[in-house]
């Protein structure tokens, strides 16, 4: 009897395996292939579709306080017309001006706060699971942090819609409508975040790094992927893999997906744009949606490249012994390590 296939998920492995990515690494000059495919990435992000003159980012302090690490302060400042970005500066005791700074990055989670131990309306302490406590252990290792809401998590969820979906669904959804896409957006607030970290003027532009886990972790590996004149070093965690093993073969929220980019490369390339900058990959040895065995598979692709960049040094993967969650100890021992002779 003829089998029958109704399931679209069939259809869709049938037309990957009939892929090749067109601009995947496949050995030439790294800088001509870097800039090829930071362009066409950029262009599949919507990036054009961004406010060509950047808004005021008329920065407003909301409060301050002192800790037993040092001083957090928030603020909230501009990204673009109605998008307005809140977030913790976090400065330890002991370091001097200008500051090393780490960009922190929750994923889909009830917001940034998790990045200083708060609660939810920072009202109590609270401490974070799985070490999403980013600015805490940025300080305890001797950087400054600035913690950012991303769009559609924490303070910035869709409130003002009827019947939203949760997360991030519509906003992802309502991006693609106008040529937008969620992961673009985040992106392009990433930059804003450094525009203001420039307008501070106590930070050192020169050792501006970005670490997040999950959604965070995606954000932190697309942006230093697409800034690399301003992101020197980067720390994603539970989010490397293989986009056909992990985004294309197990659910994840809307905002993972970006059109025909799975024509184009894969995440090792995209880790690859990256080179020969530091880059430290954290995951979970059982993390359920990015499996390890393909994030094997990928970092091997991944160390290619960086050896063709001469820098096989400049790139680690830390595995840690539980599932999705960030692991601090290992990941900021591993960290050190690779940034010590340039940026420590």
């Amino acid at each position: 009897m003829k089998k029958f296939y109704f399931s679209p998920s069939e259809n869709h492995r049938y037309l990957m395996s009939l892929t090749s990515q067109s601009l995947s690494y496949q050995g030439d000059n790294i800088e001509k292939w870097q800039k090829k495919l930071r362009e066409k990435l950029s262009d599949l992000l919507g990036m054009n579709e961004f406010p060509k003159k950047k808004t005021e980012l008329n920065p407003k302090k909301l409060w301050s306080k002192k800790t037993k690490l040092g001083t957090i302060e928030k603020v909230v400042f501009n990204s673009e017309p109605f998008s307005d970005i809140p977030a913790y500066i976090c400065i330890p005791d002991g370091i001097k001006k200008p500051y090393p700074f780490m960009i922190c990055l929750q994923g889909h989670s009830s917001g940034m706060h998790n990045s200083i131990n708060v609660s939810e309306d920072e009202s109590r302490n609270k401490k974070a699971k799985g070490d999403r406590d980013f600015a805490i252990s940025c300080m305890k290792n001797g950087f400054a942090a600035i913690c950012i809401e991303q769009r559609s998590f924490g303070e910035r969820a869709e409130k003002k819609q009827k019947q939203a979906a949760q997360w991030c669904h519509d906003a992802a959804m309502h991006a693609l409508m106008l040529g937008r896409t969620l992961m673009g957006e985040r992106v392009y607030d990433v930059g804003r975040t450094i525009d203001y970290l420039q307008q501070r003027g106590d930070a050192d532009m020169k050792r501006i790094g970005i670490m997040g886990n999950s959604g965070g972790g995606t954000i932190t590996l697309f942006s230093a992927a697409l800034m690399p004149e301003r992101i020197a070093f980067a720390m994603p965690s539970c989010y490397f893999c293989t986009f056909k093993d992990s985004i294309m073969s197990i659910y994840h929220c809307a905002d993972n997906y970006i059109p025909g980019l799975f024509k184009y490369a894969e995440m090792w390339d995209i880790a690859g744009l990256i080179a020969p900058r530091p880059l430290l990959i954290v995951a979970g040895k059982t993390d359920p949606i990015f499996p390890i065995s393909a994030t094997k598979k990928s970092f091997k692709k991944l160390k290619e490249i960086y050896r063709k960049a001469t820098a096989e040094h400049n790139c680690k993967l830390v595995i840690g012994n539980e599932g999705h969650r960030f692991y601090a100890e290992a990941a900021w021992k591993a960290f050190k390590q690779l940034i010590k002779n340039n940026y420590l």
